[in-house]
């Protein structure tokens, strides 16, 4: 089940962009974040695929959403133009965004490529 995030739930989980300057993920898998609004035609198409991969993968990584409607400051903080955009955390590296709805397959090419989840 994909998590919804807040700034607060952000700034506890995943980065404290409030206190710290260099990247420092607080995880303790790796995660990927959707940054969404409910309006948005491409993010509708990318739910339904994040929630498959957060069973498919529930012990292994986290996924996350943020309404960038409701959470601006946060969307601001990661320079979200476009919706959708997801983040991808790996634990020990810096993480990457990428924009625009992607399908299943590239999703599972990055979790297995990127954050080394198998």
């Amino acid at each position: 089940m994909t998590e919804q995030l807040t700034k607060q739930d952000f700034l506890e989980k995943v980065f404290d962009f409030e206190n710290e300057s260099e990247w420092s993920y607080k995880g303790d898998k790796p995660s990927i974040i959707d940054f969404y609004a409910d309006w948005c035609g491409p993010c509708k198409m990318v739910a339904p695929i994040l929630e498959e991969l957060s069973e498919e993968y529930k012990d292994k990584l986290h996924i996350y959403k943020v309404d960038t409607d409701k959470e601006q400051e946060l969307a601001g903080a990661f320079g979200i133009q476009s919706i959708p955009s997801i983040l991808f955390i790996p634990v020990d590296d810096k993480p990457q965004m990428a924009a625009g709805a992607l399908p299943k397959d590239q999703l599972v090419k990055v979790i297995n490529d990127v954050l080394k989840v198998a």
